[in-house]
This record gives C-alpha cells, structure tokens and sequence, in this order.
C-alpha cells in the first residue's frame, strides 16, 4: 500500500473489423462496447505487456518486504501475495471487464501491498473504460475498504496522516489521469464521426451536382439535336420518297440540281447541329467567373429564324409575337426558345403535315410571357400516342420549373397544346 508506482503507458485498444476500428472500442457508446472478443494490435501487446511486467515488478519487490510488516496480523500477511498475484493475472481482462477487474480491486486493496501495482492498472483503466456514472461508485468503495487498513496501520505505523494523503492520492491521481484520457478520445470520435458525416454529405452534394450537370447536358442536347434530326429526317425522306417514285416510274426523275439542293440542306442541317452542339457543351463547360466570352444563346427574336426553318422542311407554321418588348431576362428568351422548338420537333415528328400554331404574348403589366404551341392531332391517334412521357418534354418541364414558370400539355378536342407561362422578371431566390 505504501508504493503505488506507475505504468509505463496505456494502450489504444482497437478492435479489427468494427465500423470504429481506429477507435477505442470499450469507450463506444452503447452496445457497441464489448461486443464479442477484442482482438489485441501488436501496440496493444507490447502495452499489456509493459503493464503485466509493472504489475509483476512491484508484486516482487512488495512480497520481499512482507516478513518486515511485524505490526500486521498473520493472516493479512498470508494473503497479501496471493491476493497481489491473482490481481495481476487479471489485467488480461482489463480490456473486456474493467468494471468486474474495479470491484475486485475493493478487498485487494483493502488488504495488500503486493497488488499495488496492478491496482494502478486497474483503477486507471476502471476511469478510461467505464463512465464516470459507474466508476465513481466503484471508486469511493475501495477509498472506503481501504480505509480501516490506513487508519489502523499506516497511520500509526508507516508514516502518520502523510501516509494517508499518500494512499489518497493514490486512487484520485491515477482515477483522474484514466478519466482524461477517456475524455479526450471521446473528443476524438466525436471529431471522427464528424469528419465522417462531413464527407458524408460532401459526396452526397457532389452526387446531387454530378447528377444535375448531367441532367442538363441531356435536356440541352435532346432540344438541339432533336429539332436539327428531325429536320434531317424530314428532308432525307422526302429525297428518298421522291427517288422510288421516280424508279417506279409514278414520279419525275429528279434532276441533278435538285438531288444537290436536297443534299446541300441535308449537310447544313448536319453542321449546324455540330455547331449547335458545341456552344451547348461550352457553355455547360466554360466557368461564368473565368471572364472567357460565351456563344450567344437563343433569344425571342431568334424564334422566327425557327419558324422559317420548320417551313423549308415543309411544315406549315403560323407565328404570332404580341410583345411589345424584349423581356429583360436571358434565360427566359431562352427558355421560350426552348419551348417552340420542342413543340415544333414534336408536331413534325407525331403529326407530320399538321398546320402548327405558334403564339408568343406578354402578360399586362408586364407579368409573365405565354409561349404555346398547337396542333391538331392525326386522325386515329389517341392521347397515349402523342408526346407527353419521353424525354423531351420531362426535360422542358425541368427547364420550365428552373426559370420559375409552369408548363402544361395534353389534348383538347382533338388539338394538342404546349403551353408555358414564364415570370417576366426572375423570381424570388434565383
């Protein structure tokens, strides 16, 4: 009892194949501590090692000074080793047990010299491994069985009331040295586990970007390349119905100059749906803070360009523009762009032959602009037959709702409609 002593470190404790394994295990919240066998780190050997050989250290020289305890009762003496002995052998369960190994340390305390050192293991592992809710009790029991033993002999007989505050200190020193290394690896897996979530959610935002960009990537390549294909297909047809006609002998031969024109409006659709998408994929790609120069992006005025194009493939269009303005805003020029375009590829690729109308109007004062697309609908075709599930008009629904507006589509009476009602000015948080 008069030579507590002093380990020579502490261990780490992990535990192969836990979710925490770079933490301590024993000091997890909950039922997550002492689940199943702990398997030993070669850090975590080498430490039990130094504390077993502490342990038997001050065992051995405690019991060669026992035949000097002259004032102590033989069978207190006779105890005394074996008791010490069998509380070094339990250090082999600090890690799994340390509360059992803290109250087992109350009557070897109370009673030996030789277990000493290993009660320096003990209580300082009872303070990292237990909460203090558990440990304390356990703590003040064995200041409480050890104190007949410091008034009766220490007192008197090794020391006087300095004895005492020796012995004291002995089990509130070590308590408090186990209860900061407990603190501070419960600030480290806290610290962990907020990492952790951190880059939880930093993936989680990233998946979200990644997703969105390649969301917009598609929306702006399907509005590009669907309305320039389906020009392609519509001059490439009629040049390939032509030509059987002419072989079947129904039809005129086409002439040179006309199989060149045909071809010629094919490969400057081709082109320019290259171009197209080209100052698509800059934009997406180009950083708005770069300072770099972006191609200019379609706007209101760009709508009858549209609308021509759609009358050389053949289409019959009628447009209509009741703004009295140019709306500020270029992403809502360009949205309304988006629109006519859609429902123009739209009525040429399920309504081939169709009179499209085309109407652009503001709203007064200056709320909203209306862009809606019309058609009437083939003979036979039902509802379910026109567009309204495939990706076009998911991804201008997407487009639509970015810029603030709603979109609405379906058949009246036989006409189908494509409507957008966009914000003239941008809209709250955008």
């Amino acid at each position: 009892m008069t030579d507590p002593g002093h380990p020579d470190g502490e261990d780490d404790d992990t535990s192969a194949g836990d979710k925490h394994d770079s933490v301590p295990r024993s000091i997890l919240p909950g039922a997550l501590a002492f689940r199943g066998p702990v398997r030993r780190t070669a850090r975590d050997w080498t430490v039990d090692a130094l504390a077993f050989a502490w342990a038997v250290a001050v065992w051995a020289l405690m019991a060669t000074r026992l035949s000097t305890y002259d004032y102590l009762p033989d069978w207190i003496v006779a105890l005394d080793a074996p008791l010490g002995a069998v509380a070094c052998l339990a250090l082999w369960w600090r890690r799994r047990f340390p509360l059992l190994l803290g109250l087992i340390m109350v009557p070897v305390g109370a009673l030996t010299n030789t277990g000493s050192g290993a009660g320096v293991v003990i209580i300082l592992n009872l303070a990292l491994r237990v909460p203090w809710q558990r440990s304390l009790p356990v703590l003040c029991a064995m200041i409480a069985a050890v104190s007949p033993y410091v008034l009766i002999y220490s007192v008197p007989y090794e020391g006087g009331w300095a004895a005492a505050v020796f012995v004291l200190a002995y089990y509130l020193v070590f308590f408090a040295w186990g209860s900061a290394l407990r603190a501070r690896r419960l600030l480290v897996l806290k610290l962990r586990e907020d990492a952790d979530r951190e880059r939880t959610e930093h993936a989680r935002r990233l998946a979200e970007s990644r997703r969105a960009e390649r969301t917009a990537i598609a929306r702006e390549m399907h509005d590009v390349l669907a309305h320039r294909i389906s020009l392609l297909s519509v001059h490439a047809g009629a040049l390939a119905y032509r030509t059987r006609r002419a072989e079947a002998g129904s039809g005129v031969q086409l002439s040179g100059a006309e199989i060149a024109e045909s071809a010629q409006v094919i490969r400057d659709n081709a082109h320019q749906a290259l171009n197209e998408l080209r100052d698509v994929l800059y934009v997406l790609r180009t950083d708005t803070d770069s300072g770099e120069t972006a191609p200019p992006q379609p706007k209101m005025d760009d709508l009858k360009g549209l609308v021509d194009e759609a009358r050389a493939a053949g289409q019959t269009v009628d447009y209509g523009a009741e703004v009295d303005s140019e709306p500020p805003r270029p992403q809502l020029q360009r949205t309304a762009y988006r629109v006519v375009q859609e429902g123009l590829t739209n009525a040429r690729k399920h309504a081939p032959g169709s009179h499209v109308t085309v109407r652009v109007y503001a709203g007064s004062p200056r709320t909203e602009v209306t862009v809606e697309v019309s058609n009437p609908l083939p003979v036979g075709v039902t509802a379910s037959a026109i567009p309204g599930a495939g990706a076009g008009l998911t991804g201008l629904h997407e487009r639509v709702e970015l810029d603030g507006g709603t979109l609405r589509h379906g058949s009246v009476d036989g006409t189908f409609t494509l409507s957008a009602r966009l914000p003239w000015h941008s809209p709250p948080g955008r």
